[in-house]
């Protein structure tokens, strides 16, 4: 995804400079950029973003601990009770056992990808409005383009002046006075939090028949 954004960054800016030269009597490119991360963080969204996924969070961890107490419940019967059990029976207990760990598992992975949708769907909003005033900032400053600079993975933007970091600008276009806060993940560039893991389910095994 990044190199396609940098690819498609650098074609739009060959073609527009290109374009500048040819005409001769245009206005020179002017480039500025922004610190997504930056910005996210002091929004006030932010906030509520955080303490939603947190709350989505602990409601996913708490599904997997009364999945995974159901399994530990049956499994320690299962051991007791094993001496004195029908071959059938233990057959039988051994692949509930199984189906149940199966299911904690799948449960793990899928609460992953719920937790990144949920992440998504929460930032959409908060970054509609970020490009909004990101565009209002632009036009009236004359940028050209403006390229994203935040330190998370690779950044587009390598060097630039720093009179082309329009970050406090689209702060304060929307009433934010700009100050130092810890950054908020965004987009698909970024990881959420983790989803819950139960203790032991990889690692707990079921004896089966020979």
């Amino acid at each position: 995804m990044k190199i396609f954004r940098l690819t498609l960054a650098a074609v739009l800016l060959t073609a527009g400079t290109l374009a500048a030269t040819s005409a001769q009597a245009q206005a020179p490119l002017k480039i500025g950029y922004t610190d997504v991360q930056y910005v996210l963080a002091q929004m006030p969204e932010s906030k509520q973003i955080e303490s939603e996924l947190k709350t989505y969070n602990s409601q996913l961890e708490a599904q997997l601990k009364s999945k995974y107490a159901e399994y530990q419940t049956k499994g320690e019967a299962y051991q007791k009770a094993a001496g004195t059990m029908t071959e059938v029976v233990k057959a039988d207990k051994e692949k509930e056992l199984q189906g149940l760990q199966q299911s904690i598992q799948e449960f793990q992975q899928s609460a992953q990808q719920s937790l990144q949708q949920k992440q998504q769907t929460l930032l959409k909003p908060a970054l509609d409005k970020l490009q909004k005033n990101i565009d209002l900032v632009a036009d009236e400053n004359g940028f050209t383009y403006v390229f994203n600079s935040d330190g998370g993975g690779s950044p587009l933007l390598l060097h630039a002046p720093k009179e082309g970091d329009i970050s406090d600008l689209v702060l304060k276009k929307m009433g934010i006075t700009p100050g130092a806060a810890a950054p908020v993940k965004s987009g698909p560039t970024t990881t959420p939090a983790p989803a819950p893991v139960a203790p032991g389910v990889n690692k707990t095994k079921v004896k089966t028949k020979k």
